[in-house]
Formats: C-alpha cells, structure tokens, sequence
C-alpha cells in the first residue's frame, strides 16, 4: 500500500514533466503534439517505420502476457511459475 501512495504523485509529475514543449507542439503533426519533442515525421516513409515499430511492440506484448499467463512448464519449481505465485 505504501507503494501505490508514493507511485500516484510520482506518476502525476512525471505525468506533466513529459509533455512538449510549446515551441515543438507547432513542429508536430496533430496527432504527436502532446508526446515527443523536436520534428514531426517528415515523410511517409517515417510514417510506416513507426506503424511498424508500432506493430512489433504490440505483438511483443501480446506475446510476453500470453507465456506469463500460460508459460507451457509442467515443473512447479520453474521460474516463471515464480511471477504467477503473488
């Protein structure tokens, strides 16, 4: 409980520390405004390497849930029936 009481204000400034910045707002497309600093995508080309990115990051994760959920190992003693125990 500790944690989670000292995680909430640490999240919230971190929260508005990560914003752009007003003078990089203006060099981003409308849709990563709020998220990165510096210039936008200048081509479609950067386009399709971050839906790309996008797509692996999300197989990944889908991935990592599905042996953390159901890892496949019979042995009790196995280390990621460690993570499942809590």
């Amino acid at each position: 409980m500790k944690k989670i009481k000292f995680g909430i204000p640490v999240f919230l400034f971190w929260a508005g520390y990560v914003r752009a910045c007003d003078a990089c707002k203006l060099q981003q497309p409308k849709i990563t405004q709020d998220f990165t600093h510096g210039t936008g995508p200048e081509s479609n080309w950067d386009w399709c390497i971050v839906v790309g990115i996008t797509v692996i990051t999300l197989i990944t994760l889908l991935y990592s849930f599905r042996f953390l959920i159901k890892p496949g190992e019979k042995n009790r003693k196995h280390i990621k029936n460690t993570i499942l125990d809590f």
